[in-house]
């Protein structure tokens, strides 16, 4: 799997934490191990100019999703697509006011931004009531488990 990561801001960023994450949600929805992905870091004024050139919304947001080649996810008795995950973009700083608004650190709201993205790549939205509660779910789950097993450390 190959998995790049693109600080373009001055947040300090566990970028290894940010592959493992990644790495984790890829392998659990069974996406190929050849596929490729892009995390982007950027800063507000960067995130700014995406968020109006893509959604026609002023302001920065959390993170963005751009897919590449429409991969899904892998499912039981099926060979998962090779190709270009695409890019997940995320603005530490608007994470970092959520963190705080949500009570917990930056680094973990770093995370559930990646994994929601990454999500949004396999095809998962949050349009209606339904579709929410499916992603929110899945993100919640992908999440607790990555953040378990890190803090049961190396077997």
């Amino acid at each position: 799997m190959s998995i790049d990561v693109l600080n373009e801001t001055d947040v300090v960023v566990d970028e290894l934490e940010l592959l493992a994450c990644a790495r984790y949600v890829l392998d659990q929805m069974r996406v190929h191990p050849r596929a490729e992905l892009c995390i982007r870091l950027v800063g507000p004024e960067a995130m700014t100019a995406l968020h109006v050139a893509w959604m026609d919304l002023d302001g920065p947001t959390d993170v963005m999703s751009f897919p590449m080649d429409e991969l899904t996810p892998g499912t039981e008795g099926t060979e998962p697509v090779e190709g270009m995950l695409g890019d997940v973009v995320i603005c530490p700083q608007v994470a970092s006011a959520q963190a705080a608004a949500a009570g917990h650190t930056t680094a973990e709201e770093v995370l559930l931004l990646l994994t929601h993205g990454i999500l949004h790549l396999l095809g998962f939205d949050h349009a209606t009531e339904a579709e929410e509660k499916e992603m929110f779910d899945l993100q919640r789950t992908l999440l607790l488990t990555f953040l378990a097993g890190r803090e049961a450390g190396p077997r």
